[in-house]
């Protein structure tokens, strides 16, 4: 069986990046993990920039302006998303106790981005997708098991 996710206001939409669970890096706090992501690919390029994401009212938003390429990335961004990702994620479930209780309660269940649209963090509209988020979301889960 599986869990399935994407809507940040159902039942399991803690574990989408848009639910409204902040991070904290550097000083900084991000309201979404989603702010934080779509900032990280103008790191080194493009502060201003990443500051207005940062500023953004909605993970939506926020979503839009990474999307952009009408400032340019980081040149070694696709090698080190996923890493970004993790780093997010794990901050994100350590700062958060009841939704890192609450993703423990998953069990072993597999954790799906039911994303129509994403077939690289999600599972895209046929299901064929990679579902890179809910991998990591697992790992997480895994993590904070061994850590107790």
């Amino acid at each position: 069986m599986s869990i399935s996710f994407y809507v940040p206001r159902d039942t399991y939409g803690y574990l989408s990046n848009f639910s409204s669970h902040g991070v904290e890096f550097e000083g900084v706090y991000w309201p979404t993990v989603e702010h934080f992501f779509q900032a990280a690919k103008f790191e080194g390029m493009d502060a201003e920039y990443q500051r207005l994401i940062l500023r953004t009212k909605t993970p939506k938003d926020a979503a839009e302006l990474g999307r952009s390429r009408r400032h340019p990335i980081r040149t070694d961004w696709e090698s080190v998303k996923e890493e970004v990702m993790l780093r997010a994620l794990r901050k994100k479930f350590e700062t958060h106790l009841a939704i890192r209780e609450q993703l423990l309660a998953t069990g072993d269940e597999e954790l799906v981005e039911a994303s129509p649209m994403d077939f690289y963090w999600g599972v895209g509209n046929d299901g064929s997708g990679q579902n890179r988020l809910g991998i990591l979301l697992m790992q997480v889960r895994s993590d904070l098991r061994q850590v107790g």
